[in-house]
């Protein structure tokens, strides 16, 4: 049984006739009876009474008749989605990051694309670092942005965006009112602030005091960057954070960021999907967004 076949059945009994059916489906005459009388003896019933002028359903032609018209109605409306998803007049993205990308960079990523795309739905999770790739391999997620380069050889991965670990402090504190750069060695007899998530970041930050031989002294371990943030401008500590974190209250004067000489960082976030999967035009579009306003 062919789609050809039942939407010309359904032609010829909208229209009545077989020749008005015929200008209907661009076939000719004898093409569209030939496709009827092929699908009544593929079913093994006569589906048209062509005793009378104009042909009439059977038993069996009627029973066909509803299913023929739900059939169509279903194919119609299956090209009309994929027409619709290929405009991103709908679909969906499922995107999951860690907290610092989740907070600083995707809401402008996410603002940028439903002001584009606004019937399409985003779905964001904020995931650690360590389960994004699993996520992704087990498709749960279409896309993850991560802070390294994910070494399952399932992923295919591309750089989104580079980002650097800068010292915050309070406007208030004495090395800020110094305004120029600082060495480790004066910041050996600070109070630090530090994120309870292990990172490469961190792990730089305690090489390089270990090199100086300074002590590194982290008096408090916090839950979120959000939380380092708000201590640092009450003058609990001081803190080596990522640059983006802190954009805004950088320009609003709310802290100041101190270069430190012989400490530099800089990190890469990835965005990594399935290899050899076929991305769905809504992904692409959100990836094409991404890259916009990460500006690597």
């Amino acid at each position: 049984m062919e789609l050809s076949q039942l939407e010309f059945f359904l032609k010829v009994i909208e229209e009545g006739s077989f020749s008005k059916a015929d200008a209907r489906v661009y076939r000719t005459q004898p093409a569209v009876s030939i496709a009827i009388r092929r699908l009544a003896e593929e079913l093994g019933a006569t589906l048209l009474d062509r005793s009378q002028k104009s042909p009439t359903l059977t038993e069996a032609g009627q029973t066909l008749h509803d299913y023929a018209r739900r059939i169509i109605a279903l194919r119609d409306e299956a090209r009309a989605a994929v027409a619709e998803l290929r405009a991103l007049e709908r679909g969906r993205v499922r995107v999951g990051a860690n907290e610092s990308t989740s907070l600083y960079l995707l809401p402008q990523v996410v603002l940028a694309y439903r002001k584009a795309h606004p019937h399409v739905k985003v779905e964001l999770q904020r995931l650690h670092s360590e389960r994004l790739p699993r996520e992704v391999s087990e498709r749960t997620l279409d896309l993850a942005l991560m802070a390294t380069e994910p070494r399952d050889r399932a992923l295919e991965a591309f750089p989104i965006l580079k980002d650097e670990l800068i010292l915050i402090l309070s406007p208030k504190h004495p090395l800020a009112k110094r305004g120029r750069a600082v060495t480790v060695k004066e910041l050996g007899g600070e109070h630090f602030l530090a994120h309870n998530v292990k990172a490469g970041s961190r792990l730089k930050v305690v090489e390089t005091f270990a090199k100086q031989r300074t002590p590194l002294n982290i008096a408090l371990e916090l839950a979120t960057i959000e939380t380092i943030k708000r201590f640092v401008q009450q003058q609990v500590g001081i803190a080596f954070v990522p640059r983006m974190c802190v954009r805004e209250e950088l320009e609003r004067g709310t802290l100041v960021s101190l270069p430190v000489r012989g400490l530099t960082y800089t990190r890469t976030l990835w965005a990594a999907h399935r290899r050899g999967t076929a991305l769905s035009p809504a992904v692409k579009e959100f990836i094409r967004i991404l890259r916009e306003q990460a500006k690597l």
